[in-house]
């Protein structure tokens, strides 16, 4: 499969009825293509009360809903962007959704995984048909659900069941470290991970996923990486608590040079969906004291935005 250079940004997370479809919004989007992109994946949330209840709702307040989902694809190709949709289950009481699981054995009057899956079925096959009749290039079937990885039947199942309503490219988006725990990788169109790596350790896990990537011969990208503007960030680029409050814009930088640096000459890799760019942005006499992952009016955004520019596709 041919897959153009991706030079993305998330747009959007977590996804809100009140802050989409907005005059903001709208400048937002605008200002994101700024940054060299070609690719932006929309990015919004469905909830279930804790990691272990098995039924997932979507579009209602204050989740986005699907008139919100349609002005976001649409504002971005008219941007000439092409469309990730991105729809993530979020747990309402805060746990991380990698953290969802259930017995691999049913047990009586406990909650089930095929009740989850059922449930996960609707909200998934209800935006994959979002995407085909909004012409999105690519679908996202899933992101950082750690303990659901090993149920390979239930997400071959699902995949096949995304095909018969969406004719676009498939990916699913693997957490950190995970990349060779998959093992239904065939099923996708390409495949993708969170890559919030540390800072210098890119010659160690580069080639561990080009490895990974070879052996099921498909195309690979990072579906989300990026870095908090905090100090030590570059670190642990994936805790988006640590030092909060604390503003470091270099430590973002550098987390950026770094990851751009390696990879600028990795022929074998896709590129990158950064995170992320929020609907409502603040202004750019704010950005000096923003220490989140937006790189909006910061010294990381020049980073990316000389790296794109130079990178063709």
């Amino acid at each position: 499969m041919t897959v153009e250079y991706i030079k993305g940004m998330t747009w959007g997370w977590i996804g809100n009825s009140e802050e989409w479809r907005s005059n903001e919004a709208e400048r937002s989007m605008e200002e994101m293509t700024n940054l060299g992109i070609n690719w932006t994946a929309i990015a919004f949330q469905g909830l279930q009360e804790t990691a272990h209840t098995p039924n997932i709702t979507f579009a209602e307040p204050p989740m986005v809903a699907d008139e919100d989902v349609r002005w976001a694809i649409a504002k971005a190709k008219n941007l000439n962007l092409k469309v990730i949709l991105k729809p993530v289950v979020n747990v309402k009481d805060g746990t991380w959704r990698a953290h969802i699981n259930f017995f691999d054995i049913d047990v009586p009057c406990e909650p089930t995984w095929s009740e989850w899956f059922s449930s996960y079925e609707s909200f998934i096959l209800h935006y994959a048909k979002l995407a085909e009749e909004t012409g999105c290039e690519m679908f996202c079937v899933g992101c950082e659900m750690v303990q659901t990885d090993r149920r390979e039947k239930e997400w071959r199942k699902l995949i096949k069941k995304v095909r018969n309503v969406y004719s676009g490219m498939i990916t699913y988006n693997c957490d950190k470290y995970q990349e060779g725990e998959v093992t239904w990788w065939d099923a996708v169109d390409v495949m993708s991970s969170s890559g919030y790596y540390p800072v210098g350790s890119w010659k160690d896990h580069g080639p561990r996923i080009k490895k990974i990537a070879d052996s099921w011969q498909k195309p690979f990208f990072f579906m989300e990486t990026g870095c908090p503007s905090r100090p030590e960030s570059a670190s642990v680029p994936n805790d988006w608590d640590k030092n909060r409050g604390q503003v470091d814009v270099e430590e973002q930088k550098l987390f950026y040079q770094d990851m751009f640096q390696f990879f600028d000459e990795q022929e074998w890799f896709y590129g990158f969906v950064l995170w992320d760019w929020p609907a409502k942005l603040y202004s750019l006499e704010e950005a000096s004291e923003n220490d989140d992952y937006c790189v909006y009016g910061k010294p990381a955004a020049k980073v990316i935005k000389s790296f794109f520019t130079s990178r063709s596709g």
